[in-house]
C-alpha cells in the first residue's frame, strides 16, 4: 500500500506538449536576425541595381512645380551620366584588352588609366547627362506653364458621363468596379482603328507603357517633346568631339525618320511594298557611286571596309576613278598590279601593254578606254564569270565568322532558356541565320562586279564591231545604236545604276534585319550626296551650325515618336531611351 503512494523524485513524461513558456534557444535567434539582415540585404542591394539598371514598369513622376521639375531633372542627369561614363569606360576598357599585348609595357598603365578615365568617357558622359537633364525639365515644365485647354462639356461628354454613371449602378459600389477611366473610354470606343477599317498596328508595350501613353494624353501635347529633344539635342551634341558629331547627328536623325514615316503611315493606313529593300538600293547606288567616284564624300574608314570586302586591287580602284573622270590613269600605280604574286600571263601581258602605251611622249600616247580593265580588277583569273563565284565564297568565308558573333552571341547571352530547352533548333536558327547574312554579302559583291565586267566588256565588243568595217549582222546592228547609248554604258551615270542593282541582294536577309541594315547604309548615303550637292552649290553650307541643327531636327523627331508612339521606334532604341530617359 505504501508502496503505491510512492512519489517518484523526477516528474513522468508527458505525451503532449508543454503548457509552460518555451524560450527560443540562442542559435535559433541568430540565425532569424541573419535572415532579417539578409532580407534588408537584399532590399538594398534592388535599390542600388534601379540606379544602374531601370526596372520594367516603373509609372511617370507627377510633378506640380518648376522646383520639383528641376529636382527631377537634375537625378536623371546625374544617373544618366554615370551610367554613360561606365558604358563608355568599360567599352574602352574591353577593346583596350584585345590589343593590350601589342602594346609596350611602359604604355599599357597609362592606356588603361585613358581608357577608363579618359576625355571620350567624360564628353560622353556630359553629352548624355546634358540632355537628360534638359529634356526632363522642359518635358514636365510645359505642362504645368502651358496646359492643355480644357474642352468644353459636349453632347457626348454628357453621354459619356451617364454611361459610367449607368456602370456604376449595375457594379454596385465603386470600389469594386474594375474599370478605370482608360477602361470605360476603351469599352466605349473600342480598339482604335483606320478609317478604311483596318486594325492599327499594335504596340508591344507593357502595362507601364500603356499607362504612360495615358499620362502623356492627358498632361501633355504632342509637340512638347519634339520641343524638349530639340533643344536638348542641339545643346547635348556639343559636349562631343567635332570629329564624332556628324556620326551621332545622323544617326539620330534616321532613326527620327524612321519613327516619323512608321507612325505617318500608320496613321494613313498605307505602306511601301518592300520599303526596306527600295530604300538601301537607292543608299548602295550613291555609295558606289560616292566609293569608285568620289571617295572623299565617305567616310575613309568606310572606304577601306569597302574596298576590303571588294577583292580588288586598291590600284584598280584609282585606276578607273581617274579614267572616267580625266581619261588617264597613273602608270606607277598600274605597274603595282603586275607585281602581284598570283596574276595570270594574259592579264600581265594586257596590263604591260597598257603602260607602255600610257608611258609613250605627249603626241603618242594613249590610256585606252575610260575604265579599268578587268585584267586590273581580277589579275589572278582569267575569266569574268569564275571570278565572280571564287569571290562569293571568298567574301563568304570572310564574314562569316563576323556574323557567326552577331547571332550565336546574343543568343548565349539574352535567350538562355530557350537555347537550354530547345538547343538544336536555337543552333540551326543561329547558324541558319549566320549564312543567310553572309550569303547576302557575296551575293552584293558578285553583283556588282557581275555588271562591272559585264557592261565594260559588251562595250568593248560594241566599239569593235563598230570599228570594224564587217558587213556581219552583228556590225551592222551595232552601227545602227545610237552613239550615246553605247557611251552610256560607260557613263559616271553607269556606276550609280550597279550600286542600285546591289541592292537587290538585301532579298537575300531575313526580313527582320532588312530594315536595320537600310537604316545602317542611309545615313553614309545622305552625307555622300550631301557633300556633293554642297560642292555643286545645290545647298547652304551651315558651317559650326550644321551638326546641331541636324541633331536637333532628329531628336525632336525621336522624342516625339517616343513620347508619343513608341510603338514605332526599333526594339532596340526605345529600350536604350527608356533606360536613360524613363516614361518621364
Amino acid at each position: 500500500m505504501a508502496s503505491s503512494l510512492h512519489t517518484p523524485d523526477s516528474p513522468p513524461k508527458l505525451g503532449r506538449a508543454p503548457s509552460y513558456i518555451h524560450f527560443t534557444p540562442r542559435r535559433a535567434m541568430t540565425s532569424f536576425e541573419n535572415l532579417v539582415v539578409l532580407a534588408n540585404y537584399e532590399e538594398h542591394l534592388r535599390e542600388a541595381r534601379k540606379v544602374v539598371w531601370r526596372n520594367r514598369g516603373e509609372k511617370p513622376v507627377e510633378l506640380h512645380g518648376l522646383g520639383e521639375c528641376l529636382e527631377h531633372a537634375c537625378r536623371g542627369a546625374l544617373r544618366s551620366g554615370a551610367l554613360a561614363f561606365a558604358i563608355r569606360s568599360g567599352v574602352n576598357f574591353i577593346l583596350l584588352l584585345s590589343r593590350i599585348k601589342r602594346v609596350p609595357k611602359r604604355l599599357r598603365l597609362s592606356l588603361v588609366r585613358h581608357a577608363l578615365l579618359g576625355e571620350d568617357s567624360v564628353r560622353f558622359a556630359a553629352m548624355l547627362g546634358s540632355f537628360v537633364a534638359l529634356y526632363k525639365f522642359i518635358l514636365n515644365a510645359l505642362p504645368i506653364y502651358l496646359p492643355q485647354p480644357q474642352l468644353k462639356a459636349s453632347t457626348h461628354t454628357r453621354e459619356r458621363s451617364l454611361f459610367r454613371q449607368s456602370l456604376k449602378r449595375k457594379g454596385g459600389n465603386s470600389s469594386e468596379l474594375p474599370l478605370n477611366d482608360t477602361a470605360l473610354d476603351e469599352l466605349e470606343l473600342g480598339p482604335p482603328t483606320h478609317e478604311r477599317g483596318r486594325p492599327s498596328r499594335q504596340a508591344r508595350l507593357s502595362a507601364s507603357a500603356q499607362a504612360h501613353q495615358v499620362w502623356v494624353r492627358k498632361k501633355t501635347r504632342w509637340w512638347y517633346s519634339a520641343f524638349a529633344g530639340s533643344v536638348a539635342g542641339a545643346v547635348a551634341i556639343m559636349f562631343e568631339k567635332p570629329t564624332r558629331r556628324v556620326g551621332i547627328a545622323q544617326q539620330m536623325f534616321v532613326r527620327g525618320l524612321q519613327g516619323s514615316f512608321n507612325a505617318m503611315s500608320d496613321k494613313h493606313g498605307f505602306k511601301i511594298p518592300h520599303g526596306d529593300v527600295l530604300l538601301f538600293t537607292l543608299c548602295c547606288g550613291q555609295i558606289m557611286y560616292g566609293f569608285l567616284l568620289r571617295p572623299e564624300t565617305l567616310p575613309p574608314s568606310y572606304n577601306k571596309w569597302i574596298q576590303v570586302a571588294s577583292k580588288v586591287p586598291e590600284e584598280a580602284v584609282l585606276a578607273n576613278m581617274t579614267l572616267v573622270r580625266e581619261g588617264t590613269f597613273d602608270p606607277s600605280s598600274v605597274e603595282r598590279i603586275l607585281s602581284y604574286k598570283n596574276i595570270t600571263r594574259n592579264h600581265y601581258n594586257m596590263l604591260t601593254e597598257r603602260v607602255a602605251q600610257a608611258r609613250l611622249p605627249e603626241g603618242m600616247r594613249t590610256f585606252g578606254y575610260h575604265f579599268a580593265p578587268c585584267a586590273a580588277v581580277h589579275p589572278d583569273i582569267d575569266s569574268c564569270i569564275t571570278v565572280q563565284i571564287a569571290h562569293f565564297f571568298e567574301v563568304f568565308r570572310w564574314m562569316l565568322p563576323i556574323y557567326g558573333a552577331l547571332h550565336f552571341i546574343p543568343m548565349m547571352l539574352f535567350r538562355r532558356d530557350k537555347l537550354m530547352k530547345d538547343p538544336s533548333r536555337m543552333l540551326l536558327r543561329a547558324a541558319w541565320g549566320t549564312s543567310r547574312s553572309s550569303a547576302f554579302l557575296g551575293a552584293f559583291v558578285l553583283i556588282y562586279q557581275a555588271y562591272f565586267c559585264s557592261k565594260h566588256n559588251l562595250y568593248e565588243k560594241l566599239m569593235s564591231l563598230r570599228n570594224s568595217g564587217s558587213r556581219s549582222l552583228l556590225a551592222w546592228l551595232a552601227n545602227r545604236l545610237p552613239a550615246s547609248w553605247v557611251e552610256m554604258m560607260i557613263s559616271k551615270q553607269s556606276f550609280f545604276l550597279g550600286g542600285l542593282l546591289c541592292g537587290l541582294s538585301l532579298f537575300v536577309e531575313e526580313k527582320r534585319r532588312r530594315e536595320e541594315l537600310a537604316m545602317y547604309v542611309l545615313p553614309k548615303s545622305m552625307e555622300s550626296a550631301w557633300t556633293m550637292a554642297r560642292g555643286k552649290g545645290w545647298v547652304v553650307p551651315f558651317g559650326r551650325l550644321g551638326e546641331p541643327l541636324l541633331t536637333a531636327v532628329g531628336m525632336g523627331m525621336v522624342m516625339s515618336t517616343y513620347q508619343n508612339h513608341p510603338e514605332h521606334l526599333s526594339g532596340l532604341v526605345r529600350r536604350i531611351l527608356y533606360q536613360f530617359i524613363g516614361p518621364n
